[in-house]
């Protein structure tokens, strides 16, 4: 099971250096694996940890990624401020996504469907906690092939980068949003 750790940051809070005010934004940061890692050398085994770690602001930016140290808290500190790093935004429709989405990452194969307002968020392990993260609500995930969570929660980003709003689809088409959806039963349409 991910362990969740909700980083809750006041606003007058003080940090360790400085005494500035912290950073406001919240982010929600999950643990999806910590492995330790042994490493042979001359003197027996040098043991580290290795963390996969996903942050989201859950309105719609989320980032994963890994971080090693000789010990867990570091692994997983450095693999949060790594996933801060790498945080993207998604376009969301409502509480779920755009249309349908499949991606490959090595032997995890990932299919992300949208859903109805309602459905909840039908996925398991890591797509799950991505999606979460993110704030999706509603949307139907299924994880084909390996189920390394690595590999899973890497192919579930690829998914998700492959998505795009409708006002910037009409926008390579070389149409406004109305022309490209056929006006809508004469209403007009707002992304």
């Amino acid at each position: 099971m991910p362990e969740k750790r909700k980083k809750s940051t006041a606003p007058n809070a003080e940090s360790k250096r400085g005494g500035k005010p912290r950073d406001t934004n919240e982010f929600s940061e999950t643990v999806l694996n910590v492995r330790r890692v042994s490493k042979v050398v001359k003197g027996g085994r040098r043991l580290s940890f290795s963390a996969l770690v996903v942050v989201g602001d859950q309105k719609g930016r989320v980032g994963v990624a890994t971080g090693k140290g000789r010990e867990v808290a570091s692994a997983i500190s450095k693999a949060v401020r790594a996933a801060r790093k790498s945080m993207f935004a998604v376009p969301l429709y409502g509480a779920t996504l755009p249309f349908t989405v499949e991606a490959k990452f090595g032997a995890c194969h990932v299919l992300l469907r949208s859903a109805s307002k309602g459905t909840g968020v039908i996925a398991g392990g890591a797509v799950r906690a991505v999606m979460e993260a993110l704030g999706v609500h509603d949307v139907l995930g299924k994880s084909i092939g390996s189920s390394n969570s690595n590999g899973v929660a890497k192919a579930t980003i690829v998914a998700l980068q492959k998505l795009r709003s409708a006002t910037h689809i009409a926008k390579l088409r070389g149409l406004n949003l109305n022309e490209m959806v056929g006006m809508a039963g004469g209403k007009n349409v707002q992304a």
